[in-house]
């Protein structure tokens, strides 16, 4: 009960922050309706009285939300203030549209992940010795902008092979390109947490034991998936509603009349009734999808959980794959060559006798559709992007571990059921559109799936032994915390947040199209992306770059982690485990 009446606070709460929204931006809301409704009238101070008076804005926000709320009792969404009719029947039937391309997305994301941690349950079910996974191929995959990946799946598979529908919804064969486009992200992203969290379950003493009574590698592989998943369900349902809500592009660019583009047409047109009830669909969708995954992973868990017997995952300390630090050393190397060439150009020169030239001497990188050159401009628009995407993974890393083990499982639901979009466009009415806005509107999102992450594996950790032992040796909350709970925690969750930085980067450059992030003509590559999506065709190196700089950053991120990763597990080894110095210590 307490758990459902925290989520039903924290949904009303975010439905009253939108419902002010007519009253937080800088535009007038009777505006933007009259030139929905009437582009050819003018905007006359009667016009617009009468606007106000006729959808109740002259009665104030409690007039409007009051008014709202009442039509919920009686199962009616509202009015459209755009069109005039009811909200309900569009809106739900978005959701049945969202709701099917989710699982198909989801369909895609989970056999992708399970293909590509294939090879660590295999050889761990069969004791093989192993090395450290570096997981490029995960992390290039996930830092795929998935409106690029949707692009160029129309262009190869619809307009030149023909093989499926390039736009519409209603046929199966409609559904396979935007399931892939969001299904391929997704489904790696939950791969390298699988395959990261893998090792830690065949080192544990019932592995070593299943394997010495002759049990089939197949059952073991099993057993080691049920001892991950309960740690991983959580970014499961994240990716549930993620997909639901946040495919935005991918609706637009496909023409899938889904609950996402519903909830961004209604916030930008300003028509209140119909995004109140698509932001409604969406937290309802969450809450639905967060209980199902509490309730599985109870199951999955069983009475270990409450019983406090359930040892803790430590990874253990694995030999690096040989060449991993090197590798990351020359990547890093080049990469950071390449954006200072950038850097020493002219981003802002436009050459119109220079437009669209293929790369060359002059221009390594080629022109975009200006003459401005490429190389220039993804070297400039390095800071604006790697930086700014590094810090707000810092600010949602440091945001997840404080909501994580307070288990605020109620507000990271709701907030992780908001698109990254909609967020934006509430910061941009109270702050105004620019860098700062775009960046606090991510990281007032992206915070949600680390702190899942962390309750996931805070809960867990909290019902190892060694911590009852260490409990009732006298240790307290901040030894405990110190030595047992964050050396367990923080490694796996520090490289799921370096596994997002891309996406986050992708974030920031999905508010700068919309014009509530960097402004044109400032260099950034996810706005160097937008604006080149027109001439793939004809000028596909202005797109492939900053779609390679992405992919090199993702890569980068987890070669990194995995150069560094068997150290911390020998860490995170050392301080979790219930030694008799460590219990000594705990008792002084």
């Amino acid at each position: 009960m307490k758990h459902l009446a925290g989520r039903a606070l924290t949904l009303l709460a975010v439905l009253a922050l939108i419902g002010l929204l007519p009253w937080l931006t800088t535009t007038d809301p009777a505006l933007t309706i009259l030139h929905a409704r009437y582009s050819d009238r003018q905007p006359t101070p009667e016009v617009l009285d009468a606007i106000r008076a006729e959808t109740g804005l002259d009665g104030g926000p409690a007039h409007v939300l009051g008014q709202w709320a009442g039509g919920l009792l009686h199962a009616d969404l509202g009015t459209s203030w755009v069109s005039g009719q009811p909200v309900g029947p569009d809106v739900t039937a978005a959701l049945g549209t969202s709701l099917s391309l989710m699982g198909v997305s989801l369909a895609v994301a989970v056999v992708l992940a399970l293909a590509l941690s294939a090879r660590t349950l295999r050889r761990g079910a069969r004791r093989e010795a192993t090395t450290t996974r570096a997981g490029v191929l995960a992390a290039v995959l996930a830092a795929l902008p998935e409106f690029l990946l949707a692009a160029v799946l129309a262009t190869v598979f619809a307009v030149h092979l023909g093989w499926f529908p390039a736009l519409g919804w209603g046929t199966p064969a409609q559904a396979v390109l935007p399931a892939l486009a969001m299904g391929v992200p997704a489904g790696a992203l939950l791969g390298r947490l699988l395959d990261d969290a893998l090792p830690a379950a065949f080192a544990e003493p019932w592995a070593k034991a299943a394997t010495a009574a002759g049990l089939p590698p197949c059952r073991i592989a099993r057993h080691a998936l049920r001892r991950t998943l309960p740690g991983l369900l959580p970014q499961g349902g994240l990716v549930v509603v993620g997909l639901t809500g946040s495919a935005v592009a991918v609706e637009t660019l496909f023409a899938v009349p889904g609950l996402g583009s519903t909830a961004l047409a209604g916030a930008l047109a300003q028509d209140l009734p119909v995004l109140q009830a698509a932001v409604l669909m969406l937290l309802l969708t969450g809450l639905v999808a967060a209980l199902a995954v509490r309730l599985l992973s109870r199951v999955l868990l069983g009475p270990a959980l409450t019983d406090r017997a359930l040892p803790a995952l430590v990874a253990p300390r694995l030999p690096a794959r040989k060449g991993v630090a090197a590798g990351a050393v020359l990547l890093a190397v080049v990469f950071c060559a390449v954006l200072v060439a950038g850097l020493l150009r002219d981003p802002l020169h436009v050459d119109a006798a220079a437009r669209l030239l293929p790369p060359s001497a002059a221009h390594p990188f080629g022109t975009d559709a200006l003459g401005r050159d490429v190389l220039a401009r993804l070297g400039h628009g390095a800071a604006r992007t790697v930086l700014l995407a590094f810090a707000v993974a810092a600010a949602a890393l440091l945001l997840g571990l404080i909501a994580g083990f307070l288990r605020a499982g109620a507000l990271t639901e709701t907030v992780n059921a908001l698109p990254a979009v909609l967020a934006g466009l509430l910061t941009a009415a109270v702050a105004g559109p620019g860098p700062w806005g775009a960046a606090a509107a991510v990281a007032a999102v992206a915070w949600a799936p680390l702190a899942a992450h962390t309750e996931a594996l805070y809960v867990q950790e909290r019902a190892a032994p060694h911590l009852a032992a260490a409990r009732s040796l006298g240790a307290g909350r901040a030894h405990l915390l110190r030595r047992h709970l964050l050396p367990a925690v923080l490694p796996p969750v520090t490289r799921h947040a370096l596994l997002r930085v891309p996406a986050l980067a992708l974030a920031l450059a999905a508010l700068g199209f919309l014009g509530l992030g960097t402004q044109p003509p400032a260099p950034e590559w996810g706005r160097m992306l937008s604006e080149n999506m027109p001439y793939v065709e004809r000028a596909p190196w202005a797109v492939l770059a900053p779609a390679a700089a992405l992919a090199v950053l993702g890569a980068l991120a987890v070669l990194l982690a995995a150069a560094v990763r068997g150290r911390t597990g020998a860490d995170t080894a050392t301080a979790t485990a219930p030694t008799a110095p460590a219990a000594r210590e705990a008792a002084a």
